[in-house]
Order: C-alpha cells, then structure tokens, then sequence
C-alpha cells in the first residue's frame, strides 16, 4: 500500500497547480503564515471572527486562553522548571563524576534532551497562541544555540523557554539584551572564555581576547554582513565584551551557571565603536553597545528582512522592508509594530504570495499533525522524522540557523520521506501508544481549501483509506 501511495502521490506533484478554493483565501493565508497550520474546526472560526480580528488575537497572545490539556502535558516534564544551575549539575559540570554514576548521568542528560523536544512540538501543535510558537522558532533561529556543543545540550530549552519565548513580540533591545546574557549563548559563542589577556597571572590559561560572539552579534544578530562595520569594530566589541559570562562552577558566591561581569576580565580602556566612543564603565559599556546595535538603520533593515522573508516571500519586496524599518525606527524596534506594519502591506496579502512558502521539516510535520487533530501522547517520531529530514531541533551546528527558502529544503530524496511520513502518521501511528483513527472528513474540510481543484480531483478516485496519506503527502499541503 505504501508503493502504491507513493506513486499516486508523486502524480500529483507533476499535475499541481495552485489550488483554487471557495474559502476565502485571506483566511487560508492568514492561517498558513500565522500559525504552524489549520486544526479541525480552524479555517470555520476564524472566517466566523474575521480574518483582522484573528491577527490582532495573535498579536496579543496573552489574552488568548491557555490550553488546559496543553498545560497537563508539559507540567510532566519535570525538566522544564530546572534553572540553568540545577541543569549544570544534571551536567555533571560541578563536580568530577566517577566511572559508576555516568551512565545515570548520561541517561538525565538525555531525559533533559527529550523533554525539550516534546516540549517544543507539544506546544507548536497544541498551544492556541500559535503565533507565538512561530515567532518562538523565529527567534530561536535567528539567535541560534547548537545543543551539539558541550553543555549547550542541557541549557538550549532553558534559554529557549525562559529568554526567546517572553519576548518574541515586544522590544527587540529586550531580546537582544536577554540572549546576550543567557550562559547557553555565553557558552555557544565562546564569550565566556573572553578576557583581556594576562587578566589572572597565576592562571594556567593566562585568558585572552575572544571576537566569535562579537562577530556573530553584528553580522548575523543585528547589522549583517552588509552593515557597515569594520574588523576593527569586531575587536573593539570584543574588548567591550571581556569579563561578560557567568559564575564558575565552584563559585563562591552565588549559583553556578548565573550570569556574572568579571570586572577583573574586562578590557577598562577606550573604544571606538561604529565611529562612537564608549567610555570605560565595565558593564555598561555593554549596555551601551546594545543600544546602539538595536536602533541602528541596518540591524531595522537586516531584521525586517529577515522576518518578511519569514512571512511574506523567499525575497521579500524591498519597498516592504523600507516600511517595516522605517516602523522599526519609529518605535524603537517594536516587533509587534513592525510585523502589524507587515501584515497590513499590499505586499503581504499578494496573490503572488500566498502559497509561495515552502514548509521547512518542522512546519511540514506540525502542520501535518495540526491538520488530523490527533492527540499527541509521545513525539519521538515526530522528533525523528524532523530530524531526518535535515532539521534536527536544537541541531544546527552553524550560528546562522536554518535557512527557510524553498531551495533550502525542497528535493527528490525529502519528498519521498514527507511521502512515507505522511502515510505513517495517516495509519495514526507514532504519535500514541495505540493507533488513533483519522476523522476523514474533518481532515478533509482542514486540507481541501488548500488543494488545487486538479488534486482534489485525483484523491477523490482513490479509495477512502489511502485518501488520508495523499492529502497529507499532496504537493499542496507543503506550501503555506
């Protein structure tokens, strides 16, 4: 059967053509870029609602209901709650530990590692704030934190949880001074280790200056590339930056694993920055510079572009950028502002963009799950499958993120496997400790709008039980 499915739905991806629906298609797209997908029952409320005040609701998500089903699942996870210290001992980082404790110590580490990805895909699928679990993703990418790094592996879901998901619609200084402290960037991009040289004399590691975060921080967090800075301004960052990271492990004062400024690792001299004097003031200076970073005129445009690209189009409309900088300035780097700038744009609602977003893994396999309206008891497939698909969450080893262009992700050998991953999960399997039945009609009034008339043509020969997978495996259903 699942030969059969392959091919009928690889026919499909030769005939498609853009779908043609009698749904409103502001309400399709809407959907498509505001959340991770339509659930059962979604596309009928929101054109109950209407399609502005659906964006407003999602603009605001603290005053949409929490879900209380969602809650229960992730007060199971009892890792969620472990502070950046509490995790540094799940480590082992605080002690030496002996041969007979570290496969114990090796298990509550990967304990850690799943309920972070349960974490995050229960709450991508379930959590009724679904703009906030994209703008989660978003950011996360943007300020990206390998777990393949050290002990990055036990504090990427903390920094995920308690620093990127608070702010993700309020003020980009905010989250921009949040992530520089967290010990997972810290760790990540080396800052930690950043001291000006001979700090400590008695050290065997006599220290020195480390420019990786400095680098990263105005090339891909803030200016980009193209942002007019200088090697220079790259070592002058960095010499700002010594002293900035956090307690030791055997700390005397305080928790291990907190954010600390060494004043005896700091670089007290003056610097120039952008053609700016910072004056020496030990931390402040970094205040300092972050203020400066975040209401440049290049980080608004890098930045808006970014989030267009997210939204709008592989290659977002330049005049659309302009504006959304523009608003950016105006408001200090409001996010909220900016995107409600976006998402009022002739440009956002384009026909040409709508259905033009091709689905990273992640959001082709949430996406997917969103639309049978299962219940999910255990994502370790789902994890999996997103995983082999060349996504693995908290995986991207390179400080850039995952790309989300269609060129990026859409090729022969993915197609097959969101192919065989959509006939699994329409046996219901994988996702729960019995198969779960597929509603059939509720998965079809969810997909149908978004097919084209000539793919919903060809499912419509097929018999009932393979009708499932073919829409869910369907060349429609991997745009957004």
């Amino acid at each position: 059967m699942t030969r059969r499915i392959i091919a009928t739905t690889l026919l499909l991806w030769v005939a498609a053509v853009l779908p043609a629906s009698a749904t409103d298609a502001k309400i399709l797209h809407a959907i498509s870029r505001l959340s991770f997908g339509a659930t059962p029952g979604e596309i009928e409320r929101v054109e109950s609602i209407g399609v502005e005040k659906y964006i407003q609701e999602q603009l605001n998500p603290a005053a949409i209901p929490p879900s209380a089903s969602l809650n229960t699942k992730l007060s199971q996870l009892s890792s969620l709650n472990l502070s950046t210290s509490q995790l540094g001992v799940v480590y082992g980082a605080t002690r030496k530990v002996p041969p007979s404790e570290r496969s114990q110590l090796e298990l509550n580490i990967r304990k850690v590692a799943e309920e972070r990805t349960q974490a995050k895909l229960l709450q991508a699928i379930e959590s009724p704030r679904q703009l906030e679990e994209v703008m989660t993703d978003f950011w996360y990418n943007h300020f990206n934190v390998s777990a393949n790094k050290g002990i990055s592996r036990v504090w990427v879901g903390n920094y995920e949880q308690t620093t990127i998901r608070p702010r993700v619609l309020g003020k980009f200084r905010d989250l921009l001074g949040a992530t520089a402290r967290h010990p997972a960037m810290l760790y990540y991009l080396d800052n930690w280790q950043n001291t000006t040289p001979n700090s400590n004399p008695k050290a065997k590691n006599k220290g020195g200056l480390n420019e990786n975060y400095a680098r990263e921080l105005m090339e891909l967090h803030t200016l980009g590339v193209k942002g007019g800075y200088t090697q220079q301004d790259v070592t002058n960052m960095a010499k700002i930056f010594t002293g900035w990271g956090y307690r030791p492990a055997n700390t005397k004062q305080g928790e291990p694993f907190t954010f600390f400024f060494n004043e005896k690792r700091h670089d007290n001299t003056l610097k120039t920055l952008l053609g700016k004097k910072i004056s020496a003031s030990g931390e402040q200076e970094v205040e300092q510079a972050l203020d400066m970073l975040a209401t440049s005129p290049a980080t608004a445009k890098f930045v808006s572009y970014k989030i267009a690209q997210r939204f709008v189009s592989d290659n977002p409309p330049e005049a659309l950028v302009n504006r959304m900088k523009t608003r950016w300035l105006q408001t200090d780097g409001d996010i909220k502002a900016v995107m409600t700038t976006m998402f009022n744009s002739r440009e956002f609602w384009a026909p040409s963009a709508q259905r033009s977003k091709f689905k990273t893994p992640l959001e082709y396999v949430v996406s997917a799950v969103r639309a049978t309206g299962l219940n999910v008891e255990d994502t370790k497939f789902l994890n999996g499958q997103i995983a082999g698909l060349g996504m693995p969450l908290y995986g991207c080893v390179t400080p850039d993120g995952y790309k989300n262009t269609r060129e990026a992700w859409l090729n022969e050998n993915s197609t097959i496997q969101r192919i065989n991953f959509a006939t699994r999960l329409a046996s219901g399997r994988g996702i729960a400790k019995n198969p779960q039945p597929i509603n059939l009609v509720n998965l079809d009034r969810t997909i149908t709008p978004y097919l084209s008339v000539r793919t919903q043509a060809k499912i419509a020969t097929t018999l009932p039980s393979l009708q499932s997978a073919l829409m869910l495996g369907s060349p429609d259903f991997m745009y957004r």
